[in-house]
């Protein structure tokens, strides 16, 4: 298996890092500690950063400022969202639904669904596509 590794950019020059690879190993107070550091965080309203991607699997940890908004219209895979820190609301089906910390939703391809950030809160998303 060829190990992949995303390539240092403008916003994190320090980075590659590997992102697919036999096992990953994924630091997440490590990464919530960076998001909330970066220059992206301090100007908008949300931080992110892909933890893992292979053909068929995305992780990716998301800091959200109270407030932000999130809008999937409607995402062609499965889509897990658990949330790790704070509180926000999903609106899905014409249902809106709060969840804390510790709390998991998941969603089939083609679930539209709107994440509202009603604290600082810290997510994590996966997508799957089944084949």
């Amino acid at each position: 298996m060829e190990i992949k590794t995303n390539q240092a950019t403008k916003n994190r020059p320090e980075g590659d890092r590997v992102i697919d690879a036999p096992y990953v190993f994924i630091d997440i107070p490590g990464f919530v500690e960076q998001l909330k550091s970066e220059k992206s965080w301090e100007k908008n309203d949300r931080n992110g950063i892909t933890v893992f991607k292979s053909a068929g699997l995305t992780m990716v940890i998301t800091a959200l400022k109270s407030g932000a908004v999130l809008n999937h219209q409607r995402m062609e895979e499965f889509f897990t969202l658990q949330v790790m820190q704070g509180e926000i609301q999903t609106e899905t089906d014409g249902k809106i639904v709060q969840s804390i910390q510790g709390q998991v939703a998941v969603f089939h391809p083609n679930m539209a669904h709107t994440i509202l950030a009603l604290s600082d809160s810290v997510l994590m998303m996966t997508t799957y596509v089944c084949t």
